[in-house]
């Protein structure tokens, strides 16, 4: 067959022009001495500030101090109504010198960071009647004292409690930090303990089925160097663990640590490469939820574990207020790419008590996830996962066997981890239409809305 040859001109490409600069925003950082807008460090230089011993000294531990240090920068207002948020809260107080310089203290209320860290008495709303205490059940999941076994091949070992910074939302306040008026029960106690840590070891040594361990607590950020070594090499030893990741907030409230520590630096920086020796991944979790918490000094610090082949992940949680639209997660996802952080998990906030006003609905986070997806490269968006509330694990928010928006049920299954079970997760009550907050105002209501669920998850499966 003979081909015809079409002449003229060659079809035009189409043609997309340079984006303007001024909308990449993801990569204008915070530089300069942005702290000494805080009168208690307008004299702070920059080698002290950047001074990981000098963050941790100067972090506020006590609410009487954090309110006084507010003196000035807010209307004594604030400082009232944060005071009576603090004498609600069931999480004590930690905060950095460096957290507390990046919040926009011209307008507290509305800034981001002050509300995942700084309480408000006027925002606090009752806390959902479904809400359960340690609601991942994550001490039921323990076969020894800080180790949470759920899933076939991975396992979660809580090293220590205490962390760089106390976040209000924290779903292990059952166990983190010090205790507070608040408790309704006794934390329970996983200090760094040696023999606790020995039995945690022998576990994983017994169970071959372990690959992957999760080094958390509170924070491997507080682990001493020496203890970064022993627990990286004594996990590294076990034949069946091949996979390990050093979970820690502190990159987002204390980047100046990775910088200026270099024990601490040195110590992770050893167990990674000894790991790459041995064929296994050793790699860095950490936890941003807002583009506000990623400055020049944190692209410094990803840099410097970056050039030591340390590979980080990030795990977000969604909060209203915070990280509950479009254009704040996609700004959070492009700029964590842009400082070699790898979005990984953006997690619907977990059931916990006394932080009602910071939870969304999982509609909110399918609908920024279905927004998200896109706007990078895939390996750079994030899955957005609800644990399910019961020791279900994490799911695909989009994966539920059923979800009633009016009641704000979401019913979830987990095949793999808990065959033939049901888990359910709530949206928030004020967020509900008129026809759901009025269901849950009535108690005998609470187990039909259940039951209803159930039925229709059910029938989805059969």
């Amino acid at each position: 067959m003979e081909l015809k040859v079409i002449e003229g001109e060659p079809p035009a490409r189409p043609s997309k022009p340079p984006a303007d600069p001024s909308t990449l925003e993801h990569r204008n950082l915070l530089e300069g001495d942005f702290w000494r807008r805080i009168p208690a460090y307008a004299d702070v230089d920059e080698a002290t500030f950047l001074d990981h011993r000098w963050q941790m000294k100067r972090s506020i531990t006590k609410v009487p101090k954090l309110l006084a240090a507010l003196e000035g920068l807010v209307a004594p207002g604030f400082i009232e109504d944060a005071k009576e948020g603090f004498g609600a809260a069931p999480m004590a107080v930690r905060v950095s010198p460096y957290l507390l310089s990046l919040i926009d203290w011209s307008n507290p209320y509305e800034d981001p960071l002050r509300r995942q860290f700084i309480p408000l008495g006027s925002t606090r709303l009752p806390d959902h009647p479904k809400l359960r205490f340690d609601s991942l059940n994550e001490q039921a999941d323990s076969p020894v004292p800080g180790l949470t076994h759920r899933y076939p091949d991975k396992a979660l070992f809580l090293a220590l409690d205490t962390c760089p910074v106390y976040c209000r939302f924290c779903t292990r306040s059952y166990a983190v930090g010090p205790e507070v008026e608040q408790d309704e029960l006794e934390k329970l106690s996983l200090k760094a303990n040696k023999q606790r840590w020995d039995d945690v070891f022998a576990y994983v040594a017994t169970r071959p089925e372990l690959e992957d361990i999760v080094i958390s607590g509170g924070d491997s950020f507080n682990l001493r160097a020496d203890q970064i070594r022993e627990i990286g090499h004594r996990l590294l030893d076990i034949e069946n663990v091949r996979r390990m990741r050093f979970a820690t907030k502190g990159p987002a409230v204390m980047p100046q640590k990775v910088l200026s520590d270099d024990d601490w630096f040195g110590a992770l920086v050893e167990v990674v490469q000894r790991g790459r020796e041995l064929g296994k991944d050793v790699v860095l979790h950490t936890h941003f939820n807002h583009p506000n918490e990623i400055t020049d000094i944190t692209a410094r610090a990803m840099k410097r574990l970056f050039s030591a082949g340390v590979t980080v992940r990030n795990q977000s949680v969604l909060q209203r207020g915070v990280n509950d639209d479009v254009d704040t997660m996609q700004l959070l996802v492009r700029r964590l790419g842009y400082v070699n952080v790898q979005p990984y998990y953006v997690y619907v906030h977990d059931m916990v008590k006394g932080v009602e006003e910071l939870r969304t609905t999982v509609d909110t986070a399918i609908n920024i996830e279905k927004n998200v997806r896109g706007c990078t490269a895939g390996f750079n968006t994030p899955v957005f996962v609800v644990d399910a509330p019961g020791g279900g694990g994490k799911r695909d928010c989009h994966s539920f066997d059923h979800y009633d928006r009016v009641t704000g049920v979401s019913v979830y299954t987990a095949p793999s981890v808990k065959p033939g079970r049901y888990f359910f997760y709530f949206d928030p009550i004020h967020l509900l239409p008129e026809e759901g907050r009025l269901r849950w105002m009535d108690p005998a209501e609470h187990n039909k809305i259940l039951q209803e669920a159930r039925d229709r998850a059910q029938a989805r499966n059969r």
